[in-house]
């Protein structure tokens, strides 16, 4: 399909108020809708290309100004020409949940309060909820609180509905 010549453009569409893009024709808004799209894949492949380039360019580097500090992750800051580099390194840390349980125990039977220790948090998977018989889930309902997420909408050709 064909659009008017004024029809705008995705780096026009920024600019526009959200009600007038909401009055675009639906064969425009889902043509848009796929533009984007692929504009989103491409620029998450170029971003992912360009990370990696730095990565090449600055990881060793950032590697040995971190062992110069005494560190293996955090920020250091390299000087290259004119510019700094902030390379940073985040330390991800995960805890083995049955090791910590063990611990909880060993802790509140050595007379201790763990929650000196540790965070302790509780958690029901939806699922393992719905499937409950309604006396139990009747208990749990006044601690469940549920929120959405956000709305996504896709416009389909009446031929690739399912």
């Amino acid at each position: 399909m064909t659009f008017p010549q004024n029809t705008p453009s995705i780096d026009q569409l920024i600019n526009l108020p959200a009600g007038e893009i909401a009055q675009l024709p639906v064969e425009l808004l889902a043509a848009l809708q796929r533009e984007i799209d692929a504009a989103a894949k491409q620029m998450k492949a170029v971003t992912a290309r360009f990370a990696t380039a730095l990565e090449v360019r600055y990881a060793a580097r950032a590697a040995e100004a971190r062992r110069a500090c005494g560190k293996d992750t955090g920020t250091v800051r390299i000087v290259d020409g004119d510019f700094t580099v902030v390379a940073d390194l985040p330390k991800r840390v995960e805890w083995d949940q049955a090791k910590l349980a063990a611990m909880v125990e060993r802790i509140r039977a050595a007379g201790e309060d763990p929650a000196e220790y540790v965070e302790i948090s509780f958690k029901v998977p939806e699922r393992a909820y719905v499937a409950w018989p309604e006396a139990i889930r009747q208990g749990f309902e006044p601690a469940r609180t549920v929120k959405t997420g956000t709305l996504k909408i896709d416009l389909l050709p009446q031929e690739d509905r399912a």
